[in-house]
């Protein structure tokens, strides 16, 4: 499947317009999230980096118009203006691993105005999905104050592809492993894994089961213990790892029932066995929640795995979030439409320590002591440096989070920190708003700039 087909057919009528119409001036739209999903006290900026190469690698082929004129059944030839096109334009960005709030930009393109329409597409769904999983990730490591937290999301996730992406942000928040190979290689993560209630029922009995997984594998070994009698098969793991001379490293896992509960008398036979250092793993539907009430009743678990609700955020599985043009050929516009209006101009924002953000015009001054979150990542269509690591993400993000008030972080009832305006991009929104309103009912107001 094609990049640019991968795309809204509307994004192509808009285009194709705009092209005939000879409007192909700069233009400048935002991307931004109006509103914050219940229980959430920040976001974490994610997204960018594929977003840059979905930027970097589109063009428009004939294979392309062919396919939009199907869709369209018009003749190919009445397509043939989209034909090339590439993206050429500037992208200003937060970087991936940054604290965020809705109202801030994430994202600004400036692009002549069929290929900044054009993505808007593809920029949504690459920031919002990633956004909103990473912001989840994040509330899991929060609420595990400490212990390892671990994805095996992928047999749950919405596709393989949003597998890997919930794997990737899950380190990139801070998360020490992932069950997905694919991703541990390719993003440079620990891969992690035990075994499923398949492999026991496979053999005789849990015994001979957890000697032959411990004969296959000499290293250290997790156990899942839960199959028929969790108690029964903690102590059957707790033979099996004191006769081969196991323990360090090593766990037991428990996917199912009263974890709490389990947990602590699953630590009491393993402690009476002489293991202490063996490791108890839960799993089965955990998220922040349900890890933020077992760290809070002190249930000696030492792992948290998370799946489905984590790498589908299912809670919060969208973000209520837009692209909106806020600039035309040098002039700034807005939409007013009840409950949707948008600020005009590209713009920036500024951070300072225990002080409200300040959204702001991006060429004003900034504020004392005021950092700019938004950074430049592409110029006339190409990175401006080399890809982000992975490493430097999750440097921000731990950063982010260690300035984040406590209000905020909280699990249950967080506190959103607030979000301000600059007195100029005030001032530029009530003359925009002003002319608009002018010009619909017919007076000659004057160019706004």
């Amino acid at each position: 499947m094609s990049d640019a087909t991968t795309t809204d057919l509307y994004e192509v009528t808009m285009a194709l317009s705009y092209l005939r119409e000879g409007m192909t001036g700069p233009a400048t739209f935002s991307l931004f999230v109006r509103h914050a999903p219940p229980n959430r006290g920040f976001l974490v900026a994610a997204g960018l980096e594929s977003a840059l190469d979905h930027l970097s690698r589109l063009r428009v082929t004939a294979g392309d118009t062919a396919a939009f004129a199907a869709a369209l059944h018009r003749p190919h030839e009445d397509l043939v203006p989209l034909l090339d096109m590439s993206f050429t334009g500037d992208v200003w960005a937060v970087p991936e691993g940054r604290i965020v709030h809705p109202g801030e930009p994430l994202l600004e393109v400036t692009a002549p105005l069929p290929q900044a329409q054009f993505v808007e597409t593809s920029l949504l769904n690459l920031v919002s999905h990633q956004t909103a999983v990473a912001s989840k990730a994040a509330r899991c490591v929060i609420a595990a104050g400490g212990r390892p937290v671990v994805d095996f999301s992928l047999r749950r996730t919405h596709g393989l592809d949003a597998g890997a992406q919930a794997a990737r942000l899950g380190g990139l928040v801070g998360f020490t492993a992932t069950s997905n190979v694919a991703a541990a290689t390719a993003y440079g993560l620990a891969a992690t894994g035990t075994m499923a209630h398949s492999y026991v029922e496979a053999f005789p009995d849990e015994e001979s089961a957890f000697h032959a997984f411990a004969r296959t594998h000499p290293g250290p070994v997790t156990f899942l213990v839960d199959t028929y009698d969790t108690e029964a098969g903690t102590a059957t793991a707790a033979r099996v790892l004191r006769r081969l001379g196991r323990g360090p490293g090593c766990g037991i896992r428990l996917d199912s029932g009263d974890l709490g509960d389990l947990a602590v008398r699953c630590r009491r036979i393993l402690d009476d066995a002489g293991l202490p250092e063996v490791r108890i793993v839960a799993s089965g539907g955990l998220d922040e929640y349900a890890i933020d009430d077992l760290v809070r009743a002190q249930a000696p678990l030492d792992v948290f795995a998370v799946g489905t609700k984590v790498g589908v955020s299912a809670d919060a599985p969208y973000l209520d979030s837009a692209y909106k043009l806020v600039a035309h050929d040098g002039v700034p516009v807005m939409k007013l439409s009840t409950a949707k209006v948008t600020s005009p101009g590209p713009k920036q924002v500024w951070r300072r320590r225990g002080i409200d953000d300040t959204v702001g015009v991006r060429d004003e001054d900034p504020p004392p002591r005021g950092e700019p979150l938004l950074r430049q990542v592409m110029a006339r269509g190409r990175r401006t440096a080399d890809p982000d690591t992975l490493e430097n993400a999750r440097r921000r993000f731990t950063a982010d989070l260690a300035e984040l008030p406590p209000p905020a972080r909280r699990i249950r009832g967080p506190v959103p920190p607030g979000v301000m305006t600059s007195a100029r991009l005030a001032r530029l929104t009530e003359r925009v708003r002003r002319h608009r309103i002018e010009h619909d009912l017919g007076t000659s107001p004057s160019t706004v700039r």
